[in-house]
């Protein structure tokens, strides 16, 4: 009888502490004025309350007359007392909101606060209407900045930021822009553009891999260029059934997904021993073509326009090596990245590079605490900041996973490197789960 009383009084106890600590987070967000609206949301992460919050941003820093829009957020709160994680999403915030699953590799291995903000310009975070002269990178990092300044009056502890990919790259630029906000980044697989089409990932992938992975991996190409007419109509009914449309003919577009296809084997890391040569057969060939560069990439609607404009404006992004296949490809598009992604009226855009000057001149004069994480094989490797490790840092650490790619994270390092992440992280914020 006493163990059944003990209990109900357990259970009780947890239950108004729950509520306690429900009514705790809800009194910040109603005083947080940005904060225009929330919804508390259901996860399997029990550790943490969560909630879908939006909150109101200028659209141009520095226009306060071009107006505001609703940017969205995932908080998650583990306590008053921990760590908060920033996570600088790169694109729209998908699952993390909807599913009722969440995991963020740095948030778990700190146990801290999480605050994940969707990137503007994507999804639920979309001006309307949807101008983009305010899709700059110096009005994206304004966002953060305006968000940490909020919640900082909240979480007094070490504050970090990370982010993934296009993410990562986010991360690295706030630290530069506004390097005092956060304690530690942690940016994973991050590039810096030097420009739309970079010019170092095609050097880059000639070194990938060995030599046989390599051959492997062009052999391929040239087998779909030299025998595009017997593709080409599959290919055509692959697009026709998957009801896709395009900017430029089909051709060009198939030509483009061959081209693809070396930086999207290095960029996950393929296995060189599942690619199929002409013993497989035409359709085993097509099929696996298809899975691995599946043109609706290169598609109209396929909610990829906002990266496109950032691409194109300020970020950067890659182009490919023709000369392998001038042979097959006699008129590569010039400026191919806007003429296929993107309207007419971005032709004419000049890409903006202050960025990444500011970057390489922040991180060139000072040493902040930051964590990089990148594969050794993943072509976004090739304009990434490695070259920090002939800087004598003491604080900007570059961590590679050997044969990785981009999906190279603390967790899949070496032991002996993971180790040495947790313990620097640990010095750093004073946690470790």
């Amino acid at each position: 009888m006493l163990k059944r009383y003990f209990t109900i009084l357990m259970l009780v106890v947890f239950a108004v502490t729950l509520n306690a600590k429900k009514n705790d987070i809800e009194k910040m967000l109603k005083k947080i004025e940005k904060v225009s609206s929330f919804e508390k949301i259901e996860k399997t992460d029990t550790l943490r309350s969560y909630y879908s919050l939006k909150f109101t941003q200028q659209l141009d820093k520095d226009n306060p007359q071009a107006g505001t829009f609703e940017q969205r957020i995932l908080l998650g709160h583990r306590g008053w007392d921990r760590p908060m994680v920033i996570i600088t999403q790169g694109y729209g915030g998908g699952g993390s909101f909807s599913s009722n699953r969440f995991y963020e590799e740095l948030t778990t291995l700190i146990d801290a606060n999480v605050l994940f903000v969707e990137h503007r310009y994507f999804d639920e975070s979309t001006p309307t209407p949807c101008n983009w002269d305010y899709l700059t990178i110096p009005n994206s990092m304004e966002d953060y900045h305006a968000i940490t300044t909020a919640f900082k009056e909240y979480y007094k502890d070490k504050w970090l930021a990370t982010g993934i990919s296009k993410g990562g790259s986010t991360a690295m630029f706030y630290r530069a822009y506004y390097p005092e906000d956060v304690d530690v980044s942690v940016p994973y697989v991050a590039p810096l553009c030097v420009a739309l089409e970079d010019g170092r990932h095609e050097s880059f992938l000639e070194q990938a891999g060995t030599q046989a992975q390599r051959d492997a991996v062009r052999n391929f190409q040239l087998l779909l260029l030299e025998r595009k007419e017997v593709y080409m109509p599959l290919f055509e009914n692959y697009c026709k059934q998957k009801k896709y449309t395009f900017r430029q003919p089909l051709s060009v577009i198939y030509d483009y997904c061959v081209l693809e296809y070396a930086f999207s084997f290095w960029q996950w890391g393929a296995p060189a021993d599942k690619i199929p040569t002409m013993a497989a057969g035409d359709d085993a060939i097509f099929k696996y073509f298809m899975s691995s560069c599946d043109p609706s990439y290169f598609s109209r609607g396929n909610r990829l326009d906002s990266f496109s404009v950032q691409a194109v404006k300020d970020f950067g992004y890659y182009g490919y090596n023709i000369e392998p296949f001038k042979k097959y490809i006699k008129e590569p598009l010039q400026d191919y990245y806007k003429k296929i992604m993107l309207s007419e009226e971005w032709y004419d855009v000049e890409f903006d590079g202050s960025t990444h000057r500011k970057v390489v001149d922040f991180l060139t004069e000072n040493d902040p605490k930051m964590i990089y994480i990148y594969g050794q094989w993943d072509p976004w490797t090739a304009n990434g900041v490695t070259w920090l490790r002939d800087r004598n840092k003491q604080n900007i650490r570059i961590f590679i996973e050997p044969n990785g790619s981009h999906k190279a994270r603390i967790g899949t390092m070496p032991e002996a490197t993971k180790k040495e992440i947790l313990d620097l992280l640990q010095e750093w914020t004073g946690y470790r789960k």
